[in-house]
């Protein structure tokens, strides 16, 4: 059962639109903190920042990130401060990437002083500290073609989306046919510098919450308002059709503000 899992979500990974030698795979965890502990969660964040250098020096990953919520969900049980993202090479060092054992092998590499029983404490610490709530593994679909370096500070929404029941892949040619140009568009003027749009590999099923993830940067909030009045005055209606029934395709679940806090590339 578990090899036809693992086959059935390798074919969903390599069914994607990029070259082989462009995909990106990522894992998005989205985090819960007790209020009385987040100032030992944020100091926890700056060891976990040193044992991912060590993680991507090692070849396990390509880079990750830490990004602090502004707003979102106003569902019960659904607001988070903080959200994850591990990039991967590949498939399958994305699903070996959630490994205590190699978290703590990489810690030791990262802090040689530390004892193996002292860093296995402090990460258990962590997990006791935080809820993860949301933890989805990715596969990018399509990106602009941008050069755009993170750095923190830099904005993010990450808007969850869920396509309609039976327009799986109508959903799909819309955010590459009709809204990636319109996202082109907007970083040549200036008015976005990157946008990615990933599928939901886990969990699946018609009971997922989403189904796909649309990360849209920017360079500050002024760039960010400036965006959300952005109106293609040259648009067709043909265009504007297209666009329509793009949008009549999915379900935008919610929406997350985010701010880049710390990275490792």
């Amino acid at each position: 059962m578990k090899k036809q899992l693992f086959v059935a979500i390798l074919a969903l990974f390599t069914s994607v639109s990029l070259s082989a030698q462009e995909q990106q795979y990522l894992v998005f965890e989205f985090i819960k903190v007790e209020p009385d502990r987040v100032l030992d969660y944020l100091e926890y964040k700056d060891f976990l920042a040193e044992v991912h250098k060590t993680a991507k020096e090692e070849g396990h990953i390509s880079g990750w990130d830490l990004w602090s919520l502004q707003s979102g969900s106003d569902l019960e049980g659904e607001n988070f401060q903080y959200v994850t993202v591990t990039y991967y090479e590949d498939p399958v060092k994305m699903m070996n990437g959630n490994n205590v054992d190699l978290l703590v092998s990489n810690a030791l590499k990262a802090f040689p002083d530390m004892s193996e029983e002292a860093v296995r404490k402090k990460i258990s610490d962590a997990l006791e500290m935080r809820d993860l709530a949301i933890r989805s593994y990715m596969v990018e679909v399509a990106r602009t073609s941008d050069d755009f370096e993170f750095k923190p500070g830099i904005l993010a929404s990450f808007d969850l989306m869920k396509a309609v029941e039976g327009k799986f892949q109508d959903y799909e040619k819309a955010e590459r046919e009709v809204f990636l140009p319109i996202h082109e568009k907007k970083i040549q003027a200036d008015l976005m510098e990157n946008w990615r749009f990933l599928r939901t590999a886990l969990p699946t099923g018609s009971e997922a919450k989403s189904t796909h993830l649309t990360m849209n940067v920017y360079s500050d909030y002024l760039q960010f308002f400036n965006s959300m009045e952005y109106e293609d005055m040259e648009i067709t209606e043909e265009q504007q059709m297209a666009v329509e029934e793009g949008l009549n395709s999915r379900d935008q679940k919610w929406v997350y503000l985010a701010t880049l806090e710390t990275m490792v590339r």
